[in-house]
């Protein structure tokens, strides 16, 4: 069974942070380049990170350059996005994904084969 979990959301204040995880099972992260997407209610699903496979290649969507950071840990076969200075328009339901080839647009949510179920992000005082 290929499965992707995402894990780690929940409530914050503005300015806040918050690290997600996304953990594989049924096949190796290794092979795939790894998308964060979100979605709010009402809006369109926006790509926010990307890690590249097989390099240290990193990409963010503008809204949130300096702000997220994407990793990987191989040997737990899990992929994180470590969140800071969060804002309320980050609010979200964020969601890891899978995609074989590179994604080409790199945020192009039907690229990305394997999804996970979501984790809820609420940023709010």
């Amino acid at each position: 069974q290929l499965r992707l979990v995402e894990s780690g959301g929940g409530l914050v204040q503005p300015g806040g942070s918050l690290r997600l995880s996304c953990a594989a099972s049924g096949f190796n992260l290794d092979y795939y380049n790894i998308g964060w997407f979100r979605q709010a209610p009402g809006k369109e699903r926006e790509g926010v990170s990307c890690s590249r496979r097989g390099s240290s290649s990193t990409n963010y969507a503008d809204s949130v350059k300096g702000r997220f950071t994407i990793s990987r840990d191989n040997a737990k076969n899990t992929v994180y996005l470590e969140m800071n200075s969060l804002k309320p328009e980050d609010t979200a339901v964020y969601y890891c994904a899978a995609a074989i080839r590179a994604p080409n647009p790199l945020f192009r949510p039907s690229e990305y084969v394997h999804w996970g179920q979501g984790t809820q992000v609420t940023v709010s005082s």
